[in-house]
């Protein structure tokens, strides 16, 4: 058996593998259960006693043998991996750093500021059903307010179709959770609008929700007051009678811009007041349909465009270029 052992050894020190496949065989081979090296310890027991001290040397040199063949095999094939997957074009170091997107360095800072007064975070499906985006904010079948949100339906009977607001992962919080509530619901919305430098047909929204005991107008108007303090840097605004069929009463904010230089006259067409977004108090219809009582709660809703407000605090004035990715466009906010 020594012999065999010889044998074995020069084998072992000889043998090259191409492959994970051949170098996974030869283990198995030797290393496994039913392997040579298992069986070579079994049969030990057998050897006669004078032949027992030459015989392990030499199975635990072939052992040896076996594991140190066995990693220089696996340390080649890994540099060969790397080798292999090595991509020659690439741009060579220093590498390019990136940047966040515009509307995630607002959409994170908003999150940040309502943060600060006890705000959290609620996210929901971008595909929704007819209740969760229609029905439930009191926009039941044939409400003439759906002709302002003409949506891009996915199938009918029953209704799935892509949100066209945030609104609907209010309802969905609603439904599962019980005053007091205040959420804040950032996300991708999308309407059948036409694609201009104005408008767009996938758009940022994010829309806030406060819920609890004797919640009133001034609640909202102070809430709105600290907001566009915080991240503008203005706090004079002023609410504007508006129609929400989810609120009621309900208004548009504005908040003053200015009229200190050319762009402050465009953007706000020589006013210096600039439209912003939308609030009111949510309507006790809307309540009854998410189990809450409107006779013991009360609250308000806001929401507003975050590429608007983008393109506001960086004086973007194409809404296309969130979308385009030009890198001419991205880089510049680098610093950011």
């Amino acid at each position: 058996m020594i012999e065999k052992i010889e044998e074995l050894l020069v084998e072992v020190n000889s043998f090259n593998a191409t492959s994970k496949e051949e170098i996974e065989n030869f283990r198995i081979k030797y290393n496994g259960k039913k392997g040579i090296l298992n069986d070579f310890f079994e049969k030990f027991k057998e050897v006669p006693n004078e032949q027992k001290k030459d015989f392990g040397q030499k199975i635990n040199t072939l052992k040896q043998a076996v594991n140190i063949k066995l990693e220089d095999l696996k340390n080649a094939s890994a540099s060969s991996v790397v080798v292999e997957k090595e991509d020659l074009t690439r741009p060579a170091f220093p590498l390019e750093l990136g940047s966040r997107h515009p509307i995630n360095l607002v959409k994170n800072r908003i999150i940040e500021i309502f943060k600060s007064i006890g705000f959290a975070v609620a996210d929901g499906p971008e595909i929704e059903d007819d209740w969760h985006n229609f029905t439930a904010l009191n926009l039941p079948e044939y409400h003439p307010a759906r002709d302002m949100q003409d949506t891009f339906f996915i199938e009918q009977n029953p209704d799935i179709l892509l949100r066209t607001h945030t609104s609907s992962v209010q309802i969905r919080y609603m439904e599962e959770n019980q005053p007091p509530v205040r959420i804040l619901s950032p996300g991708r919305v999308f309407r059948n609008e036409a694609v201009s430098s104005r408008s767009h047909c996938i758009f940022h929204q994010i829309e806030g929700l406060y819920i609890d005991e004797n919640v009133s107008f001034a609640d909202l108007k102070q809430t709105i007051q600290f907001f566009t303090t915080e991240l503008f840097g203005k706090s004079k605004i002023r609410l504007r009678p508006s129609y929400f069929p989810f609120t009621e009463p309900s208004a548009e904010i504005d908040v003053y811009w200015g009229l200190n230089s050319e762009t402050d006259y465009r953007i706000t067409k020589g006013t210096g007041w600039l439209e912003i977004m939308g609030c009111g108090m949510v309507d006790p219809a809307v309540l009854k349909n998410v189990n809450i009582d409107p006779e013991k709660y009360s609250g308000y809703a806001f929401g507003m465009g975050i590429e608007r407000i983008v393109m506001l605090l960086y004086q973007m004035s194409d809404i296309r270029m969130f979308f385009e990715n030009d890198i001419r466009t991205l880089e510049q906010f680098k610093s950011l």
